[in-house]
């Protein structure tokens, strides 16, 4: 699997992320409902290519964020 993250788009992954879980477990603005399910997932997938560094939705569109992959 190529890269085709750059490390501010990782980055920003990452912090989306954390912003999500807090979101679902330290405050009660997303309930237990679908918005708390959502966090969790959107959480899950943005950790997941933030640490792969691929996101297949840009390999389908041909998007590459990074300086020096191939």
């Amino acid at each position: 699997m190529t890269t085709n993250m750059g490390k501010f788009d990782r980055a920003v992954r990452v912090t989306a992320a954390g912003v999500l879980l807090f979101l679902a477990f330290g405050t009660t603005l997303a309930g237990s409902g679908v918005l708390f399910w959502g966090a969790l997932i959107f959480a899950a997938v943005f950790s997941v290519t933030a640490l792969m560094g691929n996101c297949p939705i840009y390999s389908v569109i041909g998007l590459k964020t990074c300086r020096n992959c191939g």
